[in-house]
């Protein structure tokens, strides 16, 4: 069954500094992230012997990361819009204590249920999945669907993609509260369409289904 692959962009200078940078275009790899792209590439080359579709978000740090993979591949990479990082707005560029409390605490608030609440000056849950899970819809729709299916990797952003996943694959609010992902981390999900639950969670960073447990994965707030 064809999947899709919500990959995590490489390091940036922004995660180095742990600062919360949601706006466009956003801050580059840096070498070392750039490395990281590459060795996913490496790692995933033709996992599955599909054809594969690879997109990105329109943030630098997503483009230059779908760049290197696609290099690896010999696939183009098509940029396509709404799967950017969640906007912080009053938070932008914020790496203290405070603005982490505030962006945490509304993020969990969002895995809850509360997804009508806004970060200050910024998105509600709401904003992101209007934005976001139409185009994940439209890649299913093409591309997972049906016998000529091929496996999709979305190059995103940490917080969307826990925030999506678990809305898609209906994933335990604890859990992905606290399961971060670090750079060129995936969630890997399937799609059935037709079925009570069309969307089925896979893994989630370095833990398979089904999932359980305490924190794994970086400490930061975008991760």
């Amino acid at each position: 069954m064809p999947r899709l692959y919500l990959v995590r962009h490489g390091e940036t200078t922004s995660n180095v500094m742990k600062r919360l940078d949601t706006a466009m275009p956003g801050a580059a790899l840096t070498d070392f992230g750039g490395r990281q792209a590459a060795r996913f590439g490496l790692e995933n080359i033709a996992a599955s012997g599909r054809p594969v579709t690879l997109i990105s978000s329109v943030a630098r740090r997503a483009q230059q990361t779908a760049e290197v993979v696609g290099g690896v591949w010999g696939v183009d990479a098509e940029v396509v819009d709404g799967l950017h990082e969640v906007q912080v707005g009053d938070l932008e560029d914020r790496n203290d204590k405070e603005a982490y409390l505030t962006f945490s605490s509304i993020v969990e608030r969002w895995h809850h249920g509360e997804t009508s609440v806004a970060l200050p000056g910024g998105e509600s849950l709401d904003d992101v999945f209007d934005r976001y899970l139409p185009v994940v819809e439209d890649l299913a729709q093409r591309y997972l669907a049906g016998p000529q299916g091929r496996d999709v990797y979305v190059v995103s952003h940490g917080a969307a993609i826990r925030l999506i996943a678990a809305r898609l694959a209906g994933i335990d609010p604890g859990f992905a509260v606290s399961n971060h992902l670090p750079n060129t981390g995936v969630v890997e999900l399937s799609y059935a369409p037709g079925s009570d639950s069309a969307w089925s969670a896979h893994r989630w960073g370095d833990r398979l289904a089904p999932f359980a447990g305490d924190a794994a994965g970086e400490d930061n707030p975008m991760g």
